[in-house]
This record gives structure tokens, sequence and C-alpha cells, in this order.
């Protein structure tokens, strides 16, 4: 099943409420009671940890101030279901959420049917609340977030399983070519960048505002495989003067000699939510950290694009998104198989507040801007980005040492100097 129907959802709509919330459910029905309560590693939230804290999200911030009469589920969920949102109350570690083996699945799934149809009461109110709509509408997108969080952190709990399961069932390849990447050629000037229009947006993609730019060139697909093997056969894990100086130590200590999920040396195959396969060099690579992309780019003779250049070319990359509950996997082919959307592109610039940007007011003012520090910024997109929650101006953003995210890159280089007459 191939979803491309635009889901973005209405700001207070019971339907389109509904269709994010199951789609959640969905994503997680493949899933055992097992399955949805390990933790692999502090980064990874548990299945059910992600279907009760969106839940909570609801609950804390619509239902109790808006909805009269309304009592909790549970008096301690709150606690354990918060995620980082000091200003409601204390939490639960983040690190510990796998050693919470009550509430069980069944539980949970009682939890979101009773806020499902206490929201429902609220959206049906006949009187109209800007206010409560647009805080409808961030609670749905965070939920989306959740959804692609849920599938790729369930990918790293299934790897650290010697069976290696599957989450879905295989599916057949279909057989594409292996191209080397274009230029296409940018002129500098003046952008403007950031979130525009009436529809929704998170507030780190405003204010809109005015950026300068360089003649640059992007690369019109992602790196692939076949790229990142040269790469490795070439000793790019083993040669230092490719790699910042944090890169070259985690490569170190950790053993870096692939991206996370290649097997061995990277020859032979690569984990996938529907198992191992053999690696495909036209796929984009997938699972890299900043890191890697920094010290590939450089390799490649190149950099990475800053995320203003990103956003600026975004319009002539094509949309390559696809996603699919049965295929959570980057392929090479597609309508756009340089397009955006397979995998999230890691850019060079640090997640850092626009001009004149104002987090929201409240507790959910903590949303992204408290994480202004140590992130570096990726754009377009992935395969398990749910349809109607990709955008150009969105910022996603991690440490630069993640690689359990879906994140690639594509490859910026500045045009040669014209000799001077």
């Amino acid at each position: 099943m191939v979803i491309t129907r635009d889901l973005a959802p209405p700001a207070a709509d019971v339907a389109s409420y509904r269709a994010v919330r199951d789609l959640t459910e969905s994503l997680a029905s493949p899933l055992s009671p097992e399955d949805q309560t390990v933790q692999s590693m502090d980064d990874v939230s548990p299945t059910k940890w992600h279907r009760a804290h969106t839940t909570w999200f609801f609950e804390t911030f619509l239902l109790l101030p808006n909805l009269p009469g309304y009592e909790p589920f549970h008096p301690d969920f709150g606690f354990l279901f918060n995620s980082y949102y000091e200003a409601v109350g204390s939490r639960h570690p983040r690190a510990n959420r796998g050693v919470i083996s009550r509430p069980g699945v069944e539980e949970t799934a009682a939890y979101r049917r009773y806020v499902d149809e206490a929201m429902a009461r609220l959206l049906l109110r006949s009187e109209p609340d800007p206010d409560l709509a647009s805080l409808v509408e961030l609670g749905l997108n965070h939920e989306q977030q959740h959804q692609e969080l849920l599938l790729m952190d369930i990918k790293h709990v299934l790897a650290a399983n010697p069976l290696r399961p599957a989450y879905h069932r295989e599916l057949e390849r279909e057989p594409e070519t292996w191209r080397p990447a274009r230029y296409l050629p940018r002129p500098g000037g003046l952008y403007e960048v950031g979130h525009a229009g009436d529809g929704f947006s998170f507030d780190n993609e405003l204010p809109r505002h005015e950026v300068k730019l360089g003649d640059y060139e992007l690369a019109d697909r992602p790196v692939n495989c076949g790229d990142f093997l040269a790469f490795i056969d070439d000793g790019g894990y083993h040669r230092p003067e490719l790699w910042l100086s944090d890169g070259w130590a985690m490569v170190r200590a950790n053993g870096w000699n692939a991206p996370l999920y290649w097997s061995g040396d990277g020859e032979s195959s690569v984990y996938t939510l529907g198992g191992p396969l053999p690696i495909d060099p036209s796929e984009p690579v997938c699972h890299i950290s900043y890191y890697e992309a920094d010290a590939f780019a450089r390799w490649a003779g190149g950099r990475l694009p800053t995320e203003f250049e990103w956003e600026a070319a975004s319009t002539e990359l094509g949309d390559g998104h696809r996603f699919s509950p049965d295929w959570v996997h980057p392929t090479g082919g597609g309508p756009h198989p340089g397009g955006t959307g397979q995998v999230w592109e890691w850019t060079g610039s640090a997640y850092l507040p626009y001009p004149g940007f104002r987090p929201a007011p409240g507790a959910v003012g903590e949303y992204n801007g408290k994480f202004m520090v140590n992130q570096h910024v990726l754009r377009g997109g992935c395969v398990a980005t749910p349809p109607g929650h990709r955008r150009a101006s969105y910022r996603n953003f991690f440490p630069p040492g993640a690689r359990w995210p879906f994140t690639g890159v594509r490859i910026a280089r500045d045009p040669e100097p014209t000799a001077a007459r």
C-alpha cells in the first residue's frame, strides 16, 4: 500500500483527527506486545511509549484545559508519558522507558480510545475557537512526527535481534541503473527562506526572512550506495584527513566502517524493515551521521549545502517521496529518482533560531527552541515521513553523531573560479 494522498490535517476536524490517530495504530499493528516494549538504546523509545505519549499530548494540552468535567485516564500517566515538557511536571527518565512493562499494550490502546472519544466531543462543540484549533493541528503534526519516530525506532529494535526479523514482508525491488550525479548550477542572490502561506508550520520555520547566497552547485540526486561503497573502498573510514575531529573520535571509539545496518565492511547486505537485503548501488545511502556525510563530501570534492541553499533549490529537485507501511526503505526509482523525500538530507547548518524567532507562549513553547544547540539541520523528509508532513521549509534536527534516523546527504559544490581577464 503506497500512500500518496495528502493527509495534512485541517485544524480541528474529527475525520482528519481520526485519520492521523488511526495511522499510528496501523503502523503499530504488525508488532507484538514484546516488540512494543523494547528500548534498544537511550535514544530509542518503545512503540508503546510513542502511542501513549502522543495520547498524553492531547489529554494534557487539549482536554484538561478545554473539556469541562474531563477526568484523566490514569493519574500517573502524566509522569510516565511526558517527554520533555518541564513546565507541566516531572517525568520518567528517557533512558528508562524500556523498563515500563505496565501499562501493557492493551491498556495503552484503552488509553488511546478513552482520549479519542473525549477529543471527538471537544471537536464537535459548535462554538469555533481558533486557538484550540491551532493546538489540535499542532498535536496532529506532533503525532505525525512520532509516526516517523516509531518506524525508525522499531527498526533499531528489530536490528538488535540476532534473528534479524522483519517488520513487514519483503517486497521485490525494481532494478535500477546507477548513474553519476549531475550538478545543477544555482545563481547567487537574495532569497526568502522560512515558512510562507497560511498552512501549518512549526515555530522554528519562522519568521520568513531574506538571506544572501553566493553561486553554488547542488547534486541532482542524493548520494547513493554505489557512491558510498567507492568511499569505503578508498579507505574513507581509515583516513583521518577527511574527518572532523569529533567525527574521527566517534569512528575510532565505535568501530564505524560502514553506514548503520550494513553488514561487515559493507560488502554484502543491509538490514531493512523487510529484513536483510543485498545492497543496491542505486539506492540513496541511508543511516549515516553528519560526520559521515561531511567526510564523504570532502572525499568527493564537495561540501554539505547550507539549509538555505537546500531550500532555495528544493523546487528544482523534484519530489521523490512515497510512504508505504509495506516498504519503508529508500529506492533508486520512482517518478523523480533524484527527488527529495527518500532520506533526510544533512546540511552544513547548525540548528539555530532564525532572526526574530520567538517560541510559542506556555508549555508548548518548549517544543523546538530549547534544542537549538549542538544539533544540525536536515531537510526534505524520508520514506518514513507520513504524507502531508513535508514542506520545503521544514527544519528537522539531530545531533551530529545520530545514525538511526533515515539520514542521507546531497552534495553541494562551489563553482570553479573564472580566470581573470
